[in-house]
């Protein structure tokens, strides 16, 4: 019998054998980063020294502007275009002069009071009783010099007279003021009536504004020196106007007689106010001085 081969046979033992686990670092991962980026940095700054335009070949080059100055050429045609605006305009709309006192003139249409408003203390407070200027502002109380602080009523509440022509915005304005004469100082009276007159021109440049020379007084026997005083006062109201622009119309001589007072035909002898004669007689005066 032949000899068997001798043959190794090795069994296994039914288990595989397991590789090394790879654990997994976060220090290791952080390690490599920092390494990668140190080593980018550390080209990306050689490269940079090494060419001067490496920024500018990277990123473009930025230029900053500090001053921009416009073209001459269009700064020049805009405003050659608006002196040639301005020029046209003040052809075309010439300002008007002013002649004070107010020149007579053609009489203006009875209609030419719908457009007017009156201001005025106790002198002409009776207007609208009898003509048919009908729009008065006023009140016993006011006069020249608390002509900017005292309330008038009025459709639109109790108020100032300027507060009030601010919201009525008339045409034309004429102001009679002066009842204090002879009781306050003159002076002080102009001072305060040009305020009044200055802040209405400078609020509304557009509006005529006439400033009426007050009325004269009838004398009292052989003393006529309360016509002195107003006419002292009319003079100074006189160069208010045209120191402020507007409008100065001579009523005083309208009502005056030789003897340079209140003639009687004007006067109610029992109020001792004017008279339907004289609120006839000024606001004629008025229809044949107009600008």
């Amino acid at each position: 019998m032949a000899k068997s081969k001798n043959r190794n046979i090795r069994r296994g033992s039914g288990k595989r054998k397991r590789r090394p686990k790879v654990r997994f670092s976060i220090w290791g991962l952080i390690l490599l980063v920092a390494m990668t980026f140190f080593a980018c940095f550390v080209i990306y700054m050689i490269k940079a020294n090494l060419n001067s335009d490496f920024l500018d070949d990277e990123f473009g080059s930025i230029t900053v502007e500090d001053n921009v100055t416009p073209d001459a050429d269009t700064d020049t045609e805009d405003t050659s275009e608006a002196e040639a605006e301005a020029d046209e305009e003040a052809t075309t709309v010439p300002k008007a002069e002013i002649t004070n006192p107010v020149p007579q003139s053609e009489a203006a249409e009875a209609g030419y009071f719908d457009n007017c408003c009156l201001i005025t203390d106790s002198t002409l407070l009776d207007m609208a009783s009898f003509t048919n200027f009908t729009d008065v502002l006023g009140s016993e109380a006011l006069n020249a010099l608390n002509c900017n602080t005292t309330k008038i009523v009025t459709n639109y509440g109790t108020v100032t007279a300027f507060q009030t022509i601010q919201i009525k915005k008339p045409q034309n304005l004429y102001i009679m003021l002066g009842s204090d004469i002879g009781t306050d100082p003159v002076d002080e009276m102009i001072e305060s009536y040009s305020k009044l007159v200055d802040n209405l021109h400078s609020a509304r440049p557009d509006m005529n504004i006439y400033v009426m020379q007050l009325p004269p007084v009838k004398a009292e026997g052989e003393d006529n020196s309360k016509n002195e005083l107003i006419n002292e006062y009319n003079s100074k109201l006189l160069a208010m106007a045209d120191k402020y622009q507007v409008y100065c119309i001579d009523t005083n001589t309208a009502l005056k007689n030789q003897e340079g007072s209140l003639g009687p035909e004007f006067i109610d002898e029992e109020t001792k106010k004017f008279n339907e004669t004289a609120y006839s007689t000024i606001t004629g005066y008025i229809l044949t001085h107009t600008a």
